[in-house]
Formats: C-alpha cells, sequence, structure tokens
C-alpha cells in the first residue's frame, strides 16, 4: 500500500510541473498588441490656447481650441475692407497643424480661383491672422506631446 501511495505520489509530482509552467512573452509582442489598441487619429488632451486651459473635458477642449481660431479669423477678415463685384459666398479651407512644441502653422489653404480673383490678399489675410494667434500648447496622447492636423472651414459672404 505503501509503494501504491508513495507511486502516485511520484507521478503527481512529475506530471504536475507543466500546470506551473509560465508562457513567455517577449517584450516585442507586448509592444506589437499595445500598438494595435492605440486609437491615433484621437488624443487625449487637443491643444490649446491660455484661456482654453481650464476646460477639462475633449469635447469643451477642442470647441475652445477651433472657436478661437474661427472668431480670431473672422474678426481680422472683417476688418479688412472687401470689397466685392459680385455676390460672394464660397468656403474656404484652411488646413494647419500644432506641432508638438505648440506651434501653429498653415499647412494649405484651398480656395476656389474666382474667390481668388475676387479677393487676391485673402490668403494673406488668413495667414497674418493665424501667426497672430502664437504660441498654443501642444495635443497631448498618453501624456506625449504630438503633432495634430485640423482643417478649418471659413465661410466668405458679401452681404
Amino acid at each position: 500500500m505503501a509503494k501504491r501511495f508513495l507511486f502516485i505520489f511520484l507521478f503527481a509530482v512529475a506530471t504536475s510541473c507543466q500546470f506551473f509552467k509560465t508562457e513567455k512573452v517577449s517584450s516585442e509582442e507586448i509592444f506589437k498588441e499595445e500598438m494595435g489598441t492605440i486609437d491615433w487619429k484621437d488624443v487625449d488632451r487637443y491643444p490649446s490656447f491660455s484661456h482654453c486651459e481650464n476646460k477639462l473635458e475633449k469635447p469643451e477642449q477642442k470647441e475652445c481650441f477651433i472657436n478661437t481660431i474661427s472668431s480670431q479669423l473672422y474678426q481680422s477678415i472683417s476688418h479688412e475692407n472687401m470689397v466685392a463685384v459680385r455676390e460672394v459666398y464660397d468656403t474656404v479651407k484652411v488646413n494647419f497643424e500644432v506641432n508638438s512644441t505648440g506651434q501653429l502653422s498653415i499647412l494649405e489653404i484651398k480656395m476656389d480661383t474666382l474667390l481668388r480673383k475676387e479677393f487676391p490678399n485673402l490668403e494673406t489675410w488668413i495667414l497674418q491672422s493665424i501667426d497672430s494667434l502664437q504660441p498654443v500648447a501642444p495635443a497631448y496622447k498618453r501624456g506625449i506631446p504630438v503633432k495634430t492636423q485640423f482643417t478649418l472651414p471659413v465661410i466668405i459672404q458679401t452681404n
């Protein structure tokens, strides 16, 4: 009986090691898995101006950032003496980025050729308006400052 008990005990000990094996996962696999779970099109905190710093929620941060740029553009453009020969209702798309140091720069201004002919200085006015908004705080992703890009539609309408 003692031999049988000893045999069962040794058999159980010898085969139980397979239940304690841990699977080794390389750091590359962990990195790949983590990279797959990150949403690269979204940030944790949007870029901001000094008066937007107290906004805690992401939608409020984005709204404050976009509204600040929009209102600056509309104020700058409305101060210019824009006289049109014909009635104008068009949209200018301003593509800009905020780099990881918080510098705001225009990448491209898309506007219709007729609008460009009607207001040849419009692009310059937009560039000057954006340049007056420096500096801003960059966007953050996982605590790291990152570059972000935006497209802002600017509606040009004559009265």
